[in-house]
């Protein structure tokens, strides 16, 4: 699964621009320089979490809308959340998909993206934009890019891998969670899973 999420890290990585770039340009312009800086990079093949994170922040965070992702993946309970909650969900959403994107570095080797043709309405402001993740000796791995235009360019809020909605699969998990314990169980839940998982990279870190 990791071999395929680092389409999501590639993928969506951009620079500033003065003007509103189009989504798949955005995506074919950027991702050679995502991908030449991993290939360079020994530290973060290695696992240099620091280095990594700072890439990932510079580079990826900005294109995330994580409050839609929140929604969609929290659902109908969204409406019910307060606002002290939603702010909690999308922070603990937030540093979940951090770590995920983070370990997708480590495994980078000689995968390429190729951006397949796109056509868009010169008024739209919802896209897909559709990929392949190609690794030689495998079969493409498509995925896709569910973006939307705001007042800060295009941003994406979900990410399909072979179909499959990376957003909406922890729906099922989250209601579960939520029926059980409410909004404040499933806040729980994702915070404790962070810690846990922090720790567990901090005692990898120092092992080393």
């Amino acid at each position: 699964m990791l071999l395929k999420m680092i389409a999501g890290v590639l993928m969506l990585v951009g620079v500033a621009h003065a003007d509103v770039v189009a989504p798949d340009v955005l995506i074919n312009t950027t991702v050679q320089e995502v991908l030449a800086i991993v290939k360079q990079d020994k530290d973060i093949q290695a696992g240099n979490q620091k280095k990594i994170l700072e890439l990932v922040d510079a580079k990826v965070l900005p294109h995330f809308d994580f409050t839609r992702m929140t929604q969609l993946a929290v659902g109908k309970s969204w409406r019910t959340a307060t606002p002290e909650q939603k702010q909690a969900l999308v922070t603990q959403f937030r540093n979940m998909l951090v770590r995920t994107y983070t370990k997708a570095f480590t495994v980078y080797r000689d995968q390429t993206v190729e951006v397949k043709p796109f056509k868009m309405a010169a008024d739209a402001t919802e896209a897909t934009v559709k990929t392949l993740i190609n690794k030689p000796g495998a079969q493409p791995v498509p995925v896709d890019y569910e973006m939307k235009k705001s007042a800060d360019g295009w941003k994406a809020f979900d990410v399909s891998i072979e179909g499959v909605s990376m957003v909406m699969s922890y729906r099922g998990t989250f209601d579960t969670q939520i029926q059980q314990n409410g909004i404040d169980g499933l806040i729980k839940m994702l915070s404790d899973n962070n810690t846990s998982a922090a720790n567990v990279s901090l005692r990898k870190a120092e092992a080393k």
